[in-house]
C-alpha cells in the first residue's frame, strides 16, 4: 500500500483574490437593507424604495469601501499592537532636533533604531518585519535644503543593516558595505548636507537587498526647498516649506506604496499604501474641499517592476522626484513608478461636490489585494 501524503494548499495571491470574492458574496448575502442604505453624506431613500437595490452590493457604495464592491479584507487590524496607525502615518513627519554647528549652521539630528518586529498587515495576517523605529514604513524624515543632517543609527536587529539615502553625500555616508553597514549591536552616524530638495527615500542596503527592503526597511525622506535660494519660484518654494503660512494652507500627505510576500515565494500576497491593506478604505482620508492637497508618493514595492497611483474623478499635477518647482506632468490622473521612484502630486477638490472619492493602483490585482482607499471630501 502506498503511503498517503498529507495535502497542503499553497496560498497564492490569486487564491486570495478568489477567497475575497467568496467572502464578499457571503457578506452580501447576510447584509441587511439598513446597512445597504447607510452612506455618509448621501440620501439613500431611493434605494430603500426598491428592495432589489437595497440588497445589491453594486447598487451604491456605503461609506467604507462599498464602492469597491465589497472586494476588501474583513475585520480590523490592531494598530495599537502594531505601534503605528496608517491614518496617523499620513501626516507624521519626523523633523528631528535642532542645534547649531560650530560654524553657525543649522544641524538637524535624527535618532534611528533597527528592530525586528512582527506586524499585522491585514486583519489576522502577521508579517515578520525588520523595521526602522518599530514601524513600516520607517519614519518620514523632513528637513530644509542646506541644513546639516545627522542620523544616529543603532542596530538592535538580528541582521546587518544600514541606511542608504537617495540624495547627495560622500561615499563614506552611502550605507553600503564598508560605508555605514553595521552588525547587530553596533552604531553608525551618517552626516551630510540636505540636498537636493525634493521627495526622496531611504532604505537598508544590506544583502540580499531585495529581502532587506521587502521586510520593511524603507521610508520617505523629504527635503523642502529654501525659498531664498529660488527667488524666481519663491511662492511655490514657500508653499512646500514646512512651518510657513503658505505651507499650512496645504493638506500634505505622505504615502509609501508597498507590498508583502507572506509565504516568501517571490510574489506578493498583499499590497498597500503605508503597509495595512485597505487601510484608507476602512478609514477614509478626510479632505477639506477648500484647501489644496499635496501627496509625497514613494514606491518601494518589491517583486513587481511597476506600481501606480490613479485618482478618481479628478486630475493632478506631478513633480517627478520633487526636484523641480514646476510640474513634470500637468493635468493627469495616473502615474507609474518603478521601485524607488517617487514624486509629488498636487490637486484640489474645490469645484467638486462633497463625497467619497476613490484612489488606487491601476493594476487591478494590486487594488483587489489591498491597494485602494477613499478620500472623504467635506466642506471646511
Amino acid at each position: 500500500m502506498q503511503d498517503e501524503m498529507p495535502q497542503f494548499e499553497v496560498v497564492t495571491r490569486r487564491g486570495l483574490l478568489l477567497g475575497g470574492l467568496v467572502a464578499a458574496g457571503g457578506a452580501a448575502a447576510v447584509a441587511t437593507s439598513a446597512a445597504a442604505q447607510s452612506m455618509q453624506g448621501h440620501d439613500m431613500s431611493a434605494m430603500a424604495a426598491e428592495p432589489a437595490l437595497a440588497t445589491d452590493p453594486y447598487a451604491a457604495p456605503p461609506a467604507h469601501g462599498g464602492a469597491h464592491g465589497n472586494m476588501m479584507t474583513v475585520g480590523e487590524v490592531d494598530h495599537a499592537a502594531n505601534g503605528f496607525d496608517p491614518s496617523v502615518l499620513l501626516t507624521a513627519w519626523d523633523t528631528g532636533t535642532l542645534s547649531t554647528t560650530a560654524d553657525g549652521r543649522v544641524l538637524r539630528t535624527f535618532e534611528v533604531e533597527a528592530v525586528d518586529k512582527e506586524i499585522e498587515i491585514a486583519p489576522g495576517v502577521m508579517f515578520p518585519a525588520w523595521t526602522y523605529n518599530g514601524r513600516v514604513p520607517g519614519p518620514a524624515f523632513r528637513a530644509k535644503e542646506g541644513e546639516r543632517l545627522r542620523f544616529v543609527f543603532r542596530n538592535f536587529g538580528s541582521h546587518p543593516h544600514s541606511m542608504h539615502f537617495h540624495g547627495i553625500h560622500s561615499w563614506r555616508m552611502d550605507g553600503v558595505p564598508g560605508a555605514g553597514l553595521i552588525n547587530p549591536g553596533e552604531e553608525f552616524v551618517y552626516e551630510f548636507d540636505a540636498k537636493p530638495f525634493g521627495c526622496h527615500l531611504y532604505h537598508c542596503h544590506a544583502l540580499p537587498l531585495k529581502r532587506h527592503m521587502h521586510k520593511g526597511m524603507y521610508g520617505a525622506f523629504v527635503i523642502d526647498p529654501d525659498p531664498a535660494l529660488h527667488p524666481e519660484f519663491e511662492a511655490v518654494a514657500k508653499s512646500r516649506l514646512l512651518g510657513t503660512p503658505e505651507n499650512a494652507n496645504w493638506q500634505e500627505l505622505v504615502m509609501v506604496m508597498n507590498a508583502f510576500d507572506t509565504n516568501f515565494d517571490g510574489a506578493n500576497e498583499f499590497y498597500a499604501v503605508n503597509t495595512v491593506a485597505h487601510a484608507y478604505a476602512v478609514q477614509p482620508v478626510r479632505i477639506e474641499k477648500s484647501r489644496p492637497v499635496r501627496i509625497y508618493l514613494v514606491n518601494v514595492t518589491e517583486f513587481d517592476p511597476i506600481n501606480s497611483f490613479h485618482l478618481h474623478a479628478n486630475f493632478f499635477d506631478y513633480f517627478d522626484t520633487g526636484t523641480s518647482l514646476t510640474p513634470t506632468l500637468k493635468t493627469v490622473d495616473l502615474i507609474m513608478q518603478c521601485q524607488a521612484q517617487r514624486g509629488i502630486l498636487e490637486f484640489s477638490y474645490r469645484d467638486h461636490e462633497s463625497g467619497m472619492y476613490m484612489f488606487h493602483a491601476h493594476q487591478a490585482e494590486f487594488t483587489e489585494l489591498g491597494w485602494m482607499g477613499m478620500f472623504d471630501v467635506v466642506e471646511a
